[in-house]
């Protein structure tokens, strides 16, 4: 399943919180009860988005407290799940993040790496366009060193190929999508892996997203016929 873990800044104003970041660090803390949730369900793998591309272009002073609530949350992960089950993986263009984030991704990527319970996959700076790009970069680069001629890579360029260079190469695709806040877009979310995920959509925010909020998305998705494009 994947959740896009949206309205925190709404539930801080809603709450009176003016303090940059305290949104997100409430949405942040939700995190652990997802995580909880999932894995009392068996859910083998779950991603959630919590950064995307385009919150880049914020100002200042509030990108810097989302981007430090972001490294401070991967940090207190490592230290969490370094001697547990979850293997956690970052998802997105990592190079144009700050150096300290980075660290922090390189650090929660490692110690977990060989753990092999609930799969979690966190998508910051990511942007599904980008990630189809640079697929087909990788692709294309890939053919290119191993000798196809240019007139010949368009042939082998298939849905199977391209899948193989995508962030969640060889991961199932999700079953479930939920977004929080009201929404009822994707906004770019997995638009590769999400082609035939069923959706759901709550007015919840995502700080206040309790167990049985999170229990009426199963429900509602074990209610459906799943069709597969068929």
């Amino acid at each position: 399943m994947a959740v896009i873990l949206d309205g925190n800044r709404r539930w801080a104003s809603l709450s009176g919180l003016r303090e940059p970041g305290a949104g997100h660090r409430a949405g942040a803390d939700k995190l652990d009860e997802l995580i909880d949730w999932c894995a009392r369900l068996r859910i083998e793998q779950v991603t959630v988005w919590a950064l995307a591309g385009e919150n880049r272009a914020r100002t200042g002073e509030e990108l810097a407290a989302l981007l430090g609530v972001i490294a401070d949350k991967l940090d207190l992960l490592a230290a969490l799940h370094a001697e547990q089950s979850v293997r956690i993986r970052v998802l997105g263009r990592h190079g144009e993040l700050p150096d300290r984030l980075q660290r922090s991704i390189e650090a929660v990527e490692r110690v977990t790496a060989e753990n092999e319970g609930l799969r979690l996959n966190i998508a910051i700076g990511y942007s599904g366009r980008d990630e189809v790009i640079d697929a087909v970069r990788a692709l294309v680069r890939g053919l290119a060193e191993s000798g196809y001629p240019a007139i010949e890579m368009a042939d082998v360029i298939t849905a199977d190929a391209l899948a193989q260079h995508l962030y969640t190469a060889g991961e199932p695709d999700p079953d479930l999508i939920i977004r929080t806040s009201g929404e009822q877009r994707l906004s770019g979310f997995l638009p590769w892996q999400g082609t035939h995920s069923e959706l759901y959509f709550t007015d919840v925010f995502w700080p206040a997203f309790r167990e049985l909020d999170f229990l009426r998305a199963m429900r509602s998705f074990q209610q459906r016929q799943r069709r597969f494009g068929r």
